[in-house]
């Protein structure tokens, strides 16, 4: 060994390559005897990041809160309606409940005959007074063998006959003082008259006297294609924007009903190639109170919905 040892001393490239080969096999060998790495598992489709939902746009109108109230004219007698003389507001009006906005050309002639009849009820009653005294009397004249029963029979019953007109005259005028009230027309809610559909002499048809909404509360109507609705929900926030420039910046808002029913559009855009044919479903937007006030008086206006994902 010595000697060996003294030969590798005296040749120094024989020993280190002599302890090269010696650390080459060190390396091989803790690497055989290593774990290999385990590859990661590879990510499953419902592991991975859900994309960000899409924002739904939709169509609208700005509207009263509630159904818009359209008023009717009185029925006459003969089945038709009577023709209006007098209308007392405007389009764009603001009433207030119970204010005045139309008057009927019935209403001088069931105030003649109210006058009339008042007139008759005051007579009826004068006569009723007199005839209760004249029966008292006779009565006192047959207790006492002055009169005959016959004559005390008759004026009591031309009492009765007149206590029994007087009933008829009060009921004909409790009929006159309702068909008097709807001689006019009143607002039956405070709100803003939208339109107006007849006018002085003329008869109203079948769209009424004219349009009244509550405009204080208001909302808005949007259009959300079928093929989105599945990402709008109650409660949902939304944004409002004005097609055409009728308001400036954004409305807050959130949706307050869906309709259960699909349709076809009714709110159509002024891009002339846009579908009119498109399936739609109604979403009630409640605007906030804020919103509704800078826009009480633009009903029908168009806008622009973005329901907030």
């Amino acid at each position: 060994m010595p000697r060996r040892l003294a030969s590798l001393l005296a040749r120094p490239w024989l020993l280190a390559g002599t302890v090269l080969l010696a650390l080459l096999v060190l390396v091989l060998a803790s690497r055989r005897w290593m774990p290999a790495p385990v590859p990661a598992p590879a990510s499953t489709p419902s592991e991975r990041p859900a994309a960000a939902p899409e924002a739904v746009s939709a169509l609208g109108t700005l509207q009263p809160a509630g159904d818009i109230r359209r008023l009717a004219p009185p029925s006459s007698a003969m089945g038709g309606s009577p023709r209006l003389i007098t209308l007392h507001v405007q389009e764009g009006d603001r009433v207030d409940r119970g204010q005045l906005l139309a008057t009927f050309d019935s209403r001088p002639r069931l105030l003649a005959d109210l006058s009339a009849v008042t007139a008759r009820i005051e007579t009826l009653r004068v006569q009723i007074r007199m005839q209760e005294r004249e029966v008292a009397r006779y009565q006192s004249a047959a207790d006492s063998g002055a009169a005959a029963m016959v004559l005390l029979e008759e004026k009591k019953d031309e009492l009765v006959s007149l206590q029994g007109q007087l009933r008829e005259a009060t009921a004909q005028r409790q009929a006159l003082q309702v068909d008097l009230a709807d001689s006019e027309l009143r607002a039956p809610i405070a709100g803003a008259v939208l339109k107006i559909h007849s006018r002085p002499g003329e008869r109203p048809g079948d769209q009424g006297v004219l349009e009244l909404g509550a405009s204080d509360r208001m909302e808005a109507i949007a259009e959300v294609y079928e093929s989105d609705i599945n990402r709008v929900k109650l409660g949902q926030r939304v944004q409002l924007v004005s097609e055409n420039g009728g308001f400036a910046g954004t409305l807050g808002a959130r949706v307050i009903r869906i309709s259960p029913q699909v349709r076809q559009r009714s709110v159509l855009s002024t891009d002339p190639t846009g579908d009119a044919d498109a399936r739609v479903v109604e979403v009630r937007l409640a605007l906030d109170p804020a919103a509704a006030t800078a826009v009480r008086d633009l009903a029908g206006l168009k806008v622009i919905a973005r329901f907030t994902p």
